[in-house]
Formats: C-alpha cells, structure tokens, sequence
C-alpha cells in the first residue's frame, strides 16, 4: 500500500508538470508546489510507517480524503495552468500582431518619406534650372533694355536731323515755294515735291533753269548730309504720252525724268554717288484724282525722298 501511494504522488506531480509547455514564472510556481506536495507525500509516507507500525492511526477512509484533497488539488492546477497557458497564447497572438503592423507601418512610413525626399530632390532640382533660367533672363533683359534704349537714342537723334535736314532744305528752296514745291517729314523721311512745271515743259525730260536752279540749292544741302540716302521719283498723270523721239509711254517719261534730276545732282561732288537712285513710276502712284486738271498737274511731279542709313539701327535690331 505504501507503493501504491508513493506512485499516486509522483504520477499527480508528473502529470502536473507534463500537462503543457509553460512560461519560465509559471514553471517555477509548479515546482514550488510540486516541492510542496513532494514534502507533505514524505510527510505522509513516514506518518504511514509509523502507522503501520502503532496501529491504526491513519485509516484507509484518511488516505482517501487525503488523496480526495489532492486530486482536487490537483485539478485546480490543472485549470491554472490551461489558464494561464491560455493568457499566454492570447498575449503572445496580441504581441506578434502588434509587431506585425509596427513593422508595416514603419516600412510604410519610411517609404513615404523616402518618396517625399525623392520629390524634394526633384523640386529642388527644378527650382535651381528656374533660378538658373530666370537670372539668364534678367541677364538677357537688361542687355536688351539697354540695345532698346541704344536703338531709341539712334532714332531720335535720326528724327532730330532729319527735323535739321528739312529746315535746311526748306531754307534753300525757300524762293521757289508757290512753284509746286513742297517740303515736308513724315515716318523719319523727308519728302521734296516739285511739280512738273517748275522742271520740265510738256512731253519733256529736259530740265529748264528754273528748275535746275532748285535742284542746285537741294543739291547743296544734300552734299552737308552724306549720311543721307537719296531716292528721285518720276510720276506722270494718267494721260498717255503722245510725244515723239525715244520715249514709249509715260512710265518710259517718268523714268527718263528722274534719271534728268540725277545727273543734276551728280554735279555737285559733295554728294556720294552710291547714295542716289532714279526710278520712274509713271502714273501708278497718284497723290490726287486724276480727273481734274489740278489733280493732274499734282501728279506730274518729281518726288525725292530722303531716308537717313539705318545700319546703326539695323546691328541694333539684329542683336536684340
């Protein structure tokens, strides 16, 4: 009997500690009471010797409540225990989750940011090719502000002697005003009219002294401004040519008109020759109707316009 209950105790604490794979706190907590029910099972054996030696002081009904109390003993453990590996199961689940999404928020948090420095970079990256592109610009635009007013400065003292060149011109042929002549400036060109009559008879390209004497005094002041391009118009009213000699139509007279008023100027030295140019326009650009006489006789005329070199002008324009 007494190896019987020595096999009760052990197979209640073996059982109690093979039932699971428990935590490290838990373990010792089982030891401690399996050292306890190791104890009291010694207790017990040595109090069963002696009461298999003095009588009957421990009956059989003691030994089954005693082992009563163990086994119930034992089942609370038990329950402890599932419970407690329960709890640990739960615990150990709510860990691993928990890791789980820590770990993929942080692997999602720093490939935000790594994407956020990306773009920064790039930003970064285009705002220096901007500032770049814009100091280039402003370099550009005061380079250019400054042609702009190089260019302004260049027409204006232009148009101031162009305003010098027809106050000379009209001093000169001041005596021949009232004669068809006229003096005026418009778009930066000085435009000298004269009438067929203060230069030329009828149906002729010769040109008589009164009006070689205005081409004289125009001639004069011409040679004062070298800068200057000249450029001797023919025109004629819209009534055909009925001369004779070498002349066809009045586009032929108007051309042998101005080249006459050419070779008057060519006279004066002082005056470049690469700065003249004789062109005839017959009467393809009226001034005025051509169904009066008055609108004719403003037709038939002699046009020489003035225009200042515009080659400072010209580099100016090219380089903006």
């Amino acid at each position: 009997m007494k190896l019987m209950l020595q096999k009760a105790f052990f197979g209640i604490a073996l059982a109690s500690l093979l039932t699971s794979c428990v935590s490290s706190q838990i373990y010792d907590d089982l030891k401690s009471k399996y050292d306890l029910l190791k104890t009291e099972n010694e207790s017990l054996m040595s109090q069963l010797d002696a009461s298999e030696g003095n009588g009957d002081r421990f009956t059989v009904a003691n030994l089954r409540e005693e082992i009563e109390k163990l086994n119930a003993e034992k089942s609370r453990l038990a329950m402890e225990l599932a419970a407690s590996e329960s709890n640990y199961e739960r615990l150990k689940t709510s860990y691993d989750a928990l890791e789980a999404n820590s770990s993929s928020a942080l692997t999602e948090n720093l490939e935000r940011n790594r994407k956020l420095l990306r773009q920064l970079e790039e930003k970064e990256k285009t705002l220096a090719l901007e500032s770049s592109r814009l100091e280039k610009l402003k370099k550009d635009l005061a380079a250019r502000s400054q042609r702009v007013e190089e260019l302004e400065g260049i027409i204006a003292a232009k148009d101031a002697k162009m305003n010098a060149l027809k106050n000379a011109i009209s001093a000169a042929l001041t005596n021949f005003e009232g004669n068809g002549l006229t003096v005026e400036q418009r778009d930066g060109k000085v435009y000298v009219s004269m009438e067929n009559k203060l230069l030329f008879d009828s149906g002729s390209w010769a040109v008589n002294d009164r009006g070689r004497e205005a081409v004289v005094a125009l001639g004069n002041v011409l040679a004062q401004n070298k800068e200057i391009a000249v450029l001797i118009e023919g025109h004629t009213d819209n009534v055909p040519y009925g001369g004779s000699g070498n002349i066809t139509n009045n586009w032929d007279l108007s051309t042998k008109r101005a080249t006459a008023i050419v070779s008057i100027l060519t006279e004066n030295s002082g005056i470049p020759r690469d700065n003249l140019t004789a062109a005839g326009r017959g009467e393809y650009a009226p001034i005025a109707p051509n169904t009066t006489s008055e609108g004719k006789a403003k037709n038939r005329r002699i046009e020489v316009i003035l225009t200042p070199k515009l080659d400072e002008i010209s580099k100016l324009l090219n380089e903006l």
